[in-house]
């Protein structure tokens, strides 16, 4: 049993090494501060959300940042920066955690104490993607390693990005854009996660099939 640990942790290794985390005082100063920029967005998003479109910056309509921070796709690409620049796969876990824990606390502490109401059943929903993000930062790690368990992952991410910006099979009108920001932040993505050009080229075509199974059987969230 203990080899079979061992042969295991060797080919994770083989794919990505884990870096050196530092003192514990670097690692606690890290993750705290991932937890208040999460805590801060939430609060920035909750402001968006409360404000009239015309009120706003004139950048921020332009870009319709209020309806950006309500789609998922932004948080999808936050959430794998995190985690594929965290120096191991348990510390990207903990810190894309921690990153939506500070995002919940901020947006309902605004809604409670700012707007005196707070969405229960939406908060849970998110409570819920907070402890999903657990599994899906550790191996999103991964990412960006070497060989063939990279890259599939690598097209997975970019497939669910695809699926937010393009309509593949499910669109009014066949093929087409759903916004611009989400074609911004998928080409942020494959930039992320880019290691070299032919491990990018075989994960922008796994990314297809992976893009269109998402629309086919999740097709309210892709």
């Amino acid at each position: 049993m203990m080899t079979q640990k061992t042969t295991l942790r060797e080919r994770l290794t083989d794919i990505r090494a884990p870096r050196p985390e530092g003192t514990i005082g670097r690692k606690l100063a890290v993750t705290a501060g991932i937890g208040v920029a999460g805590a801060l967005l939430g609060v920035f998003q909750k402001w968006l959300d409360s404000m009239a479109v015309n009120e706003l910056p004139r950048l921020f309509q332009m870009i319709d940042l209020t309806n950006l921070f309500g789609r998922i796709a932004i948080w999808i690409l936050l959430a794998t920066v995190i985690a594929v620049f965290s120096p191991t796969p348990r510390r990207a876990s903990l810190n894309t955690f921690v990153f939506f824990v500070g995002m919940l606390a901020g947006y309902y502490v605004y809604c409670q104490f700012v707007l005196g109401f707070l969405p229960v059943s939406y908060m849970m929903i998110w409570v819920v993607l907070a402890f999903v993000s657990l599994p899906l930062a550790y191996i999103c790690w991964y990412a960006r390693g070497e060989g063939r368990v990279s890259t599939v992952i690598s097209g997975g991410i970019l497939g669910v990005l695809l699926a937010q910006t393009f309509w593949l099979v499910q669109g009014p009108s066949g093929f087409c854009l759903t916004h611009a920001a989400e074609l911004v932040i998928l080409v942020v993505g494959a930039i992320v996660l880019h290691r070299d050009i032919k491990q990018t080229l075989i994960a922008l075509g796994i990314s297809v099939p992976a893009a269109v199974l998402c629309q086919l059987f999740l097709p309210y969230w892709a």
